[in-house]
This record gives C-alpha cells, structure tokens and sequence, in this order.
C-alpha cells in the first residue's frame, strides 16, 4: 500500500504536517475530512519511504516500566473531556501523548495514534497492548465507539478506575502498618540471634557453663543461631526456592484454583477477599450495563476481571445459564457464593429493570464494607503483632540469662 505525505488543518487551525499508508489520494482525504481535517495538500512520498512500500510495518519499541491505575485514569478523564469538546480523535491523542508523564504510556499513545491515522478504530487499537488495556478497558471503549458515546464511556471508565484505585489504595493503606511491624520484628529477632546471642554464648564458654548446664530453651536458641551464622546461605535458598515454586505453581490452572479457594477460605482474610471481589464483581458489571455492553458479553468480561477462579467459574455458569433463558440471580444464588442480599438486589433490579443501578448500590455497599473491615482489621492486627512480638524478645532473653542466673544461684549457695 502506497505511503503518502499530506498537510492539513484541524478544528482550531493548527496546519498538521504527517503521513499514512492508503490505498490511493482520494481514500486518504475521505478518511482524513472524516477525522475532523481540512486537507490542504497531498502527496505520494518517494524515496525511503516509496522503496519501503508493501513491507510490514515495524512493531515499536515500548520502553521498560509499567502504566499505574493513576496514569490510565487520568488518561480517560482528559480524553472524555476533549472528546465531549468535540476535538478530533487523532489531535485528542497527540495532546494525550504531550500531556502524558509516563514514557511507556507516552509511547503506546503515539503508536494508537498511527494505527488510528491509518484508518483503525480506537477500540482495535488498543487491542495490540492486551497488558495496559484490560479486556474490560476495551470492552467499554468498544461499546462507546458503537453507541457514538465515547466521551461517556471514557467518563464512566475513568469513574470505574478511580474507585478500584481507591479501594486498592484503602487496602494498602491498612495493610502498611502490621507489614511494618512484621519487617521490624523479624530485623530484631536476627539482630538478637545473630549478633547479641553468640555474645552470651561466649560469655558462657569463658564461665565454663556447658551445654550440659543450660536450660532446654537455651540449647535450642543456640542451635538455631548457630544455624543461621554458619548456614545462612541454606535459608535464603531455601526461602528463594519456596518463593518460585509456590509462584509457579499457582501460576498453573489447578495451582490457582486451589489457591483462589484458600484466599476465599482462610480465617479473617477469607471474609475480606470475598467482599473484595463481590465489590469488584458489582461495580465491572454495573459499569459494563451502563454503557450498553450486552449481558452476555458484560458477563464474561466480569469473569475475567474479579481475579478470583472460583467466582469466575460461578459468573460463567450463570453466564450460560442466562444464554438459556434463566434469570441471573438463580445461578448466582446456586453457586453460594453470593450472599443473599446480593443476589435479591440483583433480582429486584432485572424485575424493574434498574439492573445497573443496583448493582451500583452493590458496589457502594461493598466498598464501605471492605472500609470498615480494613479499619477493624488494622485496629485488631495491632496488639495482636505487639503481643507476639513481645513474647518472641521475651523468649529470648529469658533463654540467654537464664544460665547466668543459675550461676549466680550456685556462687550464692557455695558462699
């Protein structure tokens, strides 16, 4: 396909100066007018770029990094702005690219940008990085650009990640504070068997205290030390290899399902994960009915987005069970994985019709749910850890003193 050079103007008069792959002049300048260009000249380029017709293009070099919730919400919230402006697609993304302070993202922009000069839809664009955009991303994007409500759906996209970024920030935020305690605990309990322990154990050498004179507890305290002064090496391999083989098997399909069960199973935990993903379920499938995906469809997306195998296969089965004639709160109330009160809500909503919107009220439910949760948990977490805490210090020092009061008992009772 034949490369041509043109120069045109967009809808605020900025003279644009690019070039695209087309089929001949006049399907350029159709394509170009549809974009919302006044094209002012075109012309076939020649040299490197003629002798590189008919060759696939390049695929380009995406730097290093990763694109955070942040970044694609604000993305989608400056879109929707421009678009509703009524700025052309193509100019949309060069102001994008501009704006954007994420390389990697910068880059994908610009390449979006090409595919849609050429003549592509957004919705296939974004289509070729499956690992920036999710198939819920796309889903929507897809459904605005057929309904010709994309500024909508990029506003209903962006409410959607701002709130699974709220919800994902609340769960670290709660989560910060006993991992920092456990980080500490553990530094203090290396610190007392690698370096303060052995010093004991010296002392004990030069006083001519045995193994034979200590206590139980003092014996075993100076196993494990020694253990991790002379073997150090055999924990952090032993440690690095549990690590790549609980990853790798539960990035196995039956390593995953048993491990999605456990998450949904264990004490404490168990409880907010499953909020967690009845939360995530409520908001991916509100927001998918509200901009006009099918049900069908708007069920399998879901499937995909709840990050949890056991309720993907519930969603899937009454995906099927929908196709079949039955009303989706039956199937859902049969897996038993949602609690009644979701699966009335749900009910109520296709009865009047107001699926959406309950399913919103769901989410909103939920997420405060998973809040308090969160607060509880934290607030619980905390004297829990500093109970253990102490009694692990506690044990230790009490083990290392303990031969130097039996000596001091035996030099009292010699006197």
């Amino acid at each position: 396909m034949p490369t041509f050079t043109y120069v045109a103007k967009d809808q605020t008069g900025k003279i644009v100066k690019s070039s695209s792959e087309a089929e001949n002049e006049k399907i350029l300048v159709k394509r170009l007018r549809e974009q919302g260009y006044w094209v002012t000249g075109v012309k076939r380029a020649r040299g490197a770029a003629a002798a590189k017709e008919g060759a696939p293009a390049k695929k380009p070099l995406i730097s290093f990094g990763r694109v955070k919730l942040g970044d694609l919400t604000i993305f989608c919230r400056q879109f929707a702005t421009m678009i509703n402006a009524g700025v052309s697609l193509v100019r949309c993304l060069a102001v994008l690219e501009n704006q954007s302070t994420n390389v990697k993202l910068k880059e994908i922009i610009r390449e979006i940008q090409t595919q849609v000069e050429g003549g592509a839809t957004l919705s296939k664009s974004l289509m070729k990085f499956p690992k920036v955009f999710s198939n819920l991303f796309m889903g929507l994007i897809r459904a605005g650009e057929v309904g010709g409500v994309l500024d909508e759906t990029l506003e209903r996209l962006a409410g959607f990640l701002e709130a699974d970024m709220n919800l994902r920030r609340k769960i670290k935020s709660a989560m910060t504070y006993p991992v920092l305690v456990l980080f500490v605990a553990t530094g203090i309990v290396l610190f007392l068997m690698t370096f303060i322990l052995p010093k004991f154990m010296q002392l004990f050498e030069e006083l001519g205290i045995g193994e034979d004179k200590m206590p139980a507890m003092t014996i075993m305290l100076k196993h494990m030390s020694d253990f991790l002064l002379k073997r150090w090496y055999l924990v952090l391999a032993g440690v690095i290899a549990f690590s790549l083989a609980f990853k790798a098997y539960t990035n196995t399909k039956m390593g995953k399902r048993q491990w999605d069960w456990v998450k949904l199973r264990v004490p404490v935990f168990g409880k907010l994960n499953h909020k967690i993903s009845v939360a995530r379920f409520a908001r991916t499938l509100s927001t998918l009915l509200t901009s006009g995906v099918p049900i069908l469809q708007a069920m399998e997306t879901v499937a995909g987005a709840v990050g949890n195998e056991i309720l993907q296969e519930a969603i899937l089965n009454a995906r099927t069970a929908i196709r079949e004639g039955e009303r989706i709160g039956d199937p859902l109330e049969k897996s038993g994985l949602f609690p009644p009160m979701v699966v009335q809500m749900i009910s109520i909503g296709e009865e009047t019709g107001a699926l959406d919107q309950m399913l919103s009220k769901i989410a909103d439910f939920y997420e405060q749910e998973v809040e308090a949760t969160l607060e509880s948990l934290a607030a619980a977490l905390e004297p829990i850890m500093i109970v253990i805490l102490g009694f692990i210090v506690g044990f230790i020092v009490i083990a290392m003193f303990l031969p130097l009061i039996a000596v001091i008992n035996q030099l009292s009772g010699e006197s």
